[in-house]
């Protein structure tokens, strides 16, 4: 465990106790699994709404698709945090692109640019479409399942012969194609996208990094264009809504910071049992109701 680590744990045991004592425990758990999914091949968009539904909590805030781009702010922002070398390495490397200039960071600017047009033009095309008829807990958990399958096959057949510096352009395309597959609650951007890279050769620390990497684009998107929402927030939702988020970057953090150290020797095929143990849950849960 890093010093990094070990500090934001601490502020995130304080969080938790004011949250406690403000009464916005909810929120506050909310934020923490955003904070963890997002990064986790486990579907961050399936567990902030299987959550509140399990817990039959009554907040229509924290049922709000405002309140999950709310959490998306945190997590972009542990995003930018994490990897801010790595992000302003890129900054500085754009006019270079622009002047013709081949090398690993434009290559890279290239990738990620390339990676999120599918995930872009799905977006735009099929978002309400998706957030109306894809969001039921029993449609979830089958999808929870079928892609914990796909990933358990990925990181075994997946080789580990390839960096980020290998990546292509080619590969980029279907790396992006599966991260607009992730559009569907219970698919996952980092376990699609992983995957993805796996498939294609890249060892599980380089198809992690890229994996983040590339979601920057398109989740700044979708926070930029939810954006009028969060500023209609009031009242003590403004308090909810900002445990929330900041759990969620600080947690964010965490993960991240866990995940690329361990990624070498646990793999991916853990998270699939995990998908496939909480697929289990929803449907008993689902059958057990009515």
């Amino acid at each position: 465990m890093t010093t990094l680590t070990r500090v934001l744990s601490i502020c995130i045991m304080l969080l938790a106790v004011i949250s406690v004592a403000l009464g916005e425990w909810a929120a506050f758990m909310m934020g923490a699994l955003q904070g963890i999914t997002e990064f986790l091949p486990i579907s961050s968009s399936a567990h902030l709404i299987l959550l509140p539904w399990l817990f039959a909590w009554d907040n229509e805030l924290l049922h709000s698709l405002t309140f999950d781009v709310g959490l998306h702010v945190g997590t972009i922002a542990a995003v930018l945090f994490y990897f801010r070398d790595d992000l302003l390495g890129l900054i500085k490397a754009t006019p270079q692109l622009l002047r013709g200039v081949r090398n690993q960071q434009t290559q890279l600017i290239v990738a990620i640019v390339v990676g999120t047009l599918p995930a872009a033009v799905v977006g735009v095309l099929f978002e309400s479409a998706i957030e109306e008829y894809l969001r039921s807990p029993i449609q979830i958990a089958v999808v929870l399942a079928i892609m914990g399958i796909v990933i358990a096959y990925a990181d075994r057949v997946g080789q580990t012969q390839r960096e980020l510096t290998n990546l292509t352009w080619r590969d980029a395309i279907w790396i992006g194609l599966a991260q607009a597959c992730a559009l569907i609650p219970g698919v996952s951007r980092s376990g699609a996208t992983m995957s993805a890279a796996r498939v294609l050769g890249f060892d599980r620390n380089a198809a992690a990094r890229f994996a983040f990497l590339l979601s920057t684009p398109i989740t700044l998107a979708a926070v930029a264009l939810k954006a009028d929402e969060l500023l209609l927030i009031q009242g003590s939702d403004v308090v909810t809504m900002l445990i929330g988020v900041v759990a969620a970057a600080l947690v964010g953090v965490v993960v991240i910071d866990l995940l690329l150290s361990w990624i070498r020797r646990i793999g991916l095929g853990w998270f699939a049992y995990y998908r496939w143990l909480v697929a289990i849950v929803v449907v008993l849960v689902w059958y057990l109701r009515g």
